[in-house]
């Protein structure tokens, strides 16, 4: 984004298969085309834009791609050492600020490729941030719902446990003290399994997994 076509075909120049990268640039002269083709150009990676622009300068071009909600990584390009515009800039989600007279051959297409590179992070770890809360969420859900099946199992067990004791206390015949040693052993393997299903350690538990690979973006 700039309106001198001289700088449009200098940044050409440094791009152009720089470390078998390949570079496709789209050069608009003005904020509006630019806008423009941002809203229609949903494959665009960067953009590198001047602040002396027509009619316009680089800051409230940024606060227009705001406005937008565009998520595009920006590379802001100016004549001057302007540090309180690289301040500026920054606030305005600027990832990178670039002197023109510094520009060698490799510090434009190194800082593009750097600024692709650390966005591309930050986007993956966005990713697994929002998967490991979906699986926190999704344990928090889980450990609610065992807390409440093991507290509808305890009550009618208790209860079922007290009439068992109570049937003890009477005189029995053989074959029902049998029914009543089964009923134990019965009990105590249901009791045993809640108590196993209550003492779950969710935290250890991979509900979904958050290994997230991305690819390099040029």
């Amino acid at each position: 984004m700039d309106d001198d076509i001289s700088f449009a075909k200098l940044v050409q120049y440094h791009l152009q298969k720089f470390q078998n990268r390949d570079f496709k640039l789209i050069w608009k002269e003005t904020v509006d085309e630019a806008l423009a083709e941002v809203q229609q150009n949903k494959s665009i990676d960067l953009i590198l834009t001047d602040y002396v622009l027509q009619g316009s300068n680089g800051l409230e071009f940024c606060l227009q791609l705001n406005e937008m909600d565009s998520e595009i990584p920006i590379v802001f390009v100016t004549a001057t050492r302007d540090f309180k515009l690289a301040i500026e800039a920054m606030k305005l989600g600027v990832e990178d600020f670039l002197i023109k007279e510094d520009l060698a051959e490799s510090i434009l297409p190194r800082t593009i490729i750097n600024v692709l590179d650390r966005v591309q992070m930050h986007k993956q770890i966005k990713a697994v941030e929002k998967r490991m809360l979906i699986a926190e969420k999704r344990a928090e859900a889980i450990r609610e719902l065992v807390v409440t099946v093991c507290h509808e199992f305890n009550n009618p067990l208790a209860a079922i446990k007290i009439s068992a004791d109570l049937i003890r206390r009477q005189t029995l015949q053989e074959e029902e003290m049998a029914i009543l040693k089964r009923f134990d052993e019965n009990f105590h393997k249901i009791e045993a399994e809640i108590k196993r299903l209550r003492d779950i350690n969710f935290e250890k538990i991979d509900f979904h997994g958050t290994a997230v690979q991305g690819k390099q973006g040029s």
